[in-house]
């Protein structure tokens, strides 16, 4: 329970002060004090050997790498309905030897973080990291 502490300001008219008759609370003691609590949230900066660092790299490098050599579909390869990948001209400029983009960098870079930290998360949950 709070308890109210009451003072009395004085007020100033030129030189010389007032004093009030009239209490002023003090809103530092009625008002009660919110503490910091352990959020949901946190991050950490693990050295760089980390498991959670190690499955953000292989996840992300694996999926470039499936991207790279034609495992996963790219702007040149498309799957079809069978899950077959055809190669087809997509027009884009790459200096590439296997027609790998820019545009499939980026898109396999984000997939493979995605995979990654549904990895870390999922062993966050079951307490295996």
């Amino acid at each position: 329970m709070a308890t109210t502490v009451t003072t009395s300001l004085p007020q100033y008219s030129g030189l010389r002060a007032k004093v009030s008759a009239a209490p002023v609370r003090s809103l530092a003691a009625s008002q009660p004090m919110r503490r910091k609590g352990k959020g949901a949230l946190g991050a950490r900066c693990d050295f760089i050997g980390s498991p959670t660092n190690v499955i953000m790299v292989a996840s992300t490098s694996l999926m470039l790498f499936a991207g790279r050599f034609g495992l996963a579909p790219s702007a040149n390869r498309k799957a079809t309905a069978g899950l077959r990948l055809e190669v087809r001209d997509s027009g884009l400029q790459t200096g590439d030897p296997a027609g790998f983009t820019l545009a499939d960098t980026l898109a396999c870079g984000t997939v493979g973080h995605i995979i990654g930290v549904g990895v870390v998360l999922g062993l966050k949950n079951i307490g295996a990291l």
